[in-house]
């Protein structure tokens, strides 16, 4: 499929990615890298020499992970909050 608007191609990626996992037997595995890199970058994150030993790394890791979720829902309820807060704006459809 070729497209030349921005709303097209989005939507052909869309319908791909769809296609794709669509076609997928085993999604743990096809996504196994990415949540193995993902949790990696604690480990990184709280001992980027490598000096610590297993035990406490992976204590600490986990810390900054739960750390790092915890944020992101600090940060999803904050924007709940504004957008509740925010006056309605009205579109061409509304009465």
């Amino acid at each position: 499929m070729s497209a030349s608007r921005p709303e097209d191609r989005a939507l052909i990626a869309r319908i791909a990615a769809h296609a794709s996992w669509a076609n997928t037997h085993d999604r743990a595995a096809r996504t196994a890298r990415g949540r193995a890199a993902f949790l990696d970058r604690f480990d990184r994150q709280v001992d980027p020499d490598g000096t610590l030993p297993p035990a406490e790394r992976a204590r600490r890791a986990e810390n900054a992970r739960r750390a790092y979720f915890s944020s992101l829902a600090l940060r999803s309820a904050q924007a709940r909050r504004r957008s509740r807060a925010a006056p309605k704006q009205k579109t061409p459809s509304d009465p």
